[in-house]
């Protein structure tokens, strides 16, 4: 692909910086504002990747002086995180930034943080939420200390020494692995690019799980050590009829659909296909629309759970609704069904098949019936923003279950579902916003095709390629949808305005970095906390217990009880922001209409 070259005057870092500025004192005319913004964009890319990177790795937020690093908890210095917005994100911007410009210094960034992702990556093909450069010694130590003790971030309290599906972190350093060996076909991504494939395929539940066929685990491989139980709460802490624990066992065997797991598989191997040719994934795909379509429970309670169990266990079948960790209780998630149904309006422009759409009224139907009482958020203020359905149905009752805890560490507290719609827990909202209106109305527009219609959009699926397409040109500027990937599909960028670009370039300055308010501050460990009950309140609706809690939370809304201030979140650099800033220059620099 032949990109336009852009010609820099050579001009002082001063004059660089300042947009619009007056010529320098040999009477050079000024940059223009697209001139200022390439500049820009390589001057904080290169910050990035010289100072922040740790070996091209990242997390998600640095202290200006860098010795205070966070991913989704405190993170070592030599620790890189996969999960997103982290290494892979950075990795697509680094990419973009190359397909923008056509300069050599982005792709040489992004090469260095792609072969990050592959020292990252697990034997097995896939990716752990996170990756220390120091070694296995060293990551099982901070899962012993900083991760055990994180109250609220029950995947992080164990060490499974395998790879996740979750948070897209797989998908999202696959989809890298693919797009830098497409790119300039370069060997060293070929591997680590089949394995993740490899990876995704062998993790793929096969036909001797019957109705779970085609799903996919939270983790894989299996780790026969890991957890199934958290440690049940204390009964005189606890209401009368509420539920608590693990209630399934370990939830990492179970078909998930979480943080929509399957709808980033198959959408990687749709890019596959498209990109490469891989016939040979279509089987997968099509087994986990199948899946997908048949977990769906029946009528009145159409809908979806966060994971569905993948075969018989304690006397339940297969396929049947599973609890997850102790504040996901064995339930419907209103907003797994609406991500569900969402895929299954993409799943039918991919195929042209309708039965892809044959029972999509019955799950709006049962989100219709299942909605959060009028006055939820005036007495419950966690329910507010707009929040319109209860994230968990209680099974049979079609009842609201709202999730709790009592407690001040993960040594003394649990979590546990009820019925009572106040004081609940704020780090992972009793309540969601549920489009109906939405729903319906896509589905109106589907159902509607005629048949003519529905052939000739499926015959530009990218389920027909046969390889050699292009994928889209920019990946960080908003998530790659199916939408996108069809035939004559063009992903255009949003307009930036001139204003806008001059303030990123003001911003940035001559440090070569932004900062922004970090999202969550943390506790430093200490040790493990005090298992002596606490029966106090302060902790049961914050994102953090006591000083003992490694759990990140935002530093204007901690816990109102001594030794916690409320202060200004601090100034750090923030690597969602600065995608962000990132991704408003490149649209700008090089736009697509």
């Amino acid at each position: 692909m032949q990109r336009r070259q852009f010609a820099l005057a050579t001009l002082s870092p001063l004059a660089l910086a300042a947009c619009g500025g007056g010529g320098g004192s040999d009477g050079e005319a000024p940059p223009t504002l697209q001139q200022s913004a390439i500049d820009a964009l390589k001057r904080a890319a290169t910050y990035m990747d010289e100072t922040v990177s740790y070996r091209g790795g990242y997390v998600w937020s640095y202290s200006p002086d860098l010795t205070q690093t966070f991913g989704e908890m405190e993170a070592k210095r030599t620790m890189c995180w996969i999960q997103p917005p982290g290494t892979p994100s950075v990795g697509h911007v680094y990419l973009d930034a190359y397909h923008a410009t056509d300069d050599e210094r982005f792709y040489q960034a992004a090469e260095r943080t792609a072969l990050a992702v592959v020292a990252a990556q697990h034997p097995a093909g896939g990716w752990n939420y996170i990756y220390d450069f120091a070694g296995e010694e060293s990551l099982k130590h901070w899962y012993d200390t900083i991760g055990a003790n994180g109250w609220r971030l029950e995947e992080f309290q164990h060490y499974y020494g395998n790879a996740t599906f979750d948070d897209a972190g797989t998908a999202v350093a696959s989809q890298l692995m693919l797009r830098m060996y497409v790119e300039k076909k370069d060997a060293r991504f070929l591997e680590p690019l089949n394995k993740a494939i490899d990876f995704i395929l062998r993790a793929q539940f096969g036909p001797e799980y019957g109705i779970a066929c085609g799903g996919w685990p939270q983790r894989f491989p299996h780790n026969p050590a890991a957890i199934s139980s958290m440690p049940l709460p204390n009964p005189e802490q606890v209401p009368a009829g509420a539920r608590a624990g693990m209630e399934d066992g370990d939830y990492t065997l179970h078909v998930t659909f979480n943080d929509d797991v399957m709808g980033e598989n198959i959408k990687f191997l749709t890019m596959c296909m498209l990109s490469l040719g891989r016939s040979d994934v279509l089987n997968a795909i099509t087994r986990a629309m199948e899946c997908m379509r048949g977990l769906q429970q029946p009528a009145p309670q159409a809908g979806w759970s966060l994971q569905h169990l993948s075969r018989t266990t304690n006397g339940r079948a297969g396929g049947s609704p599973a609890g997850a960790r102790s504040y996901e209780p064995r339930s419907l998630a209103t907003h797994t069904t609406q991500t569900n149904l969402q895929q299954l309006f993409n799943y039918f422009t991919l195929t042209g098949d309708r039965k892809y759409l044959a029972r999509v009224p019955e799950a709006i139907a049962w989100l219709k019936s299942v909605s959060l009482p009028a006055n939820a958020a005036q007495v419950n203020p966690l329910l507010a923003g707009g929040r319109t359905h209860p994230t968990f149905v209680e099974l049979g009752t079609n009842e609201p279950l709202y999730i709790h805890r009592y407690g001040s560490n993960i040594h003394n507290g649990a979590y546990y579902a009820d019925k009572e719609i106040t004081n609940t827990i704020s780090h992972y909202s009793s309540g969601r916003v549920i489009d109906i209106a939405g729903l319906e109305k896509r589905y109106a527009e589907l159902s509607g095709m005629t048949d003519a219609a529905v052939a000739e959009m499926a015959a530009r699926s990218p389920l027909k390629s046969t390889g050699g397409a292009a994928l889209p040109k920019y990946f960080s500027i908003r998530e790659v949808d199916f939408a996108d990937l069809f035939t004559g599909a063009k992903m255009t960028t949003p307009a930036v305005p001139e204003t806008e670009v001059t303030t990123l370039i003001d911003e940035l300055g001559t440090k070569n970095y932004w900062t922004a308010p970090v999202p969550e501050i943390v506790n430093p460990y200490r040790g493990d906390g005090p298992t002596t009950p606490y029966t106090g309140t302060a902790y049961r609706s914050k994102h953090v217990g006591d000083v003992y809690d490694t759990s990140p939370y935002p530093a204007d809304n901690p816990p109102e009880i001594a030794p916690y201030v409320k202060k200004d979140k601090p100034q750090f650099i923030v690597t969602s922001d600065w995608i962000r800033r990132m991704g408003r220059l490149i649209a700008h620099v090089a736009p697509v209409a």
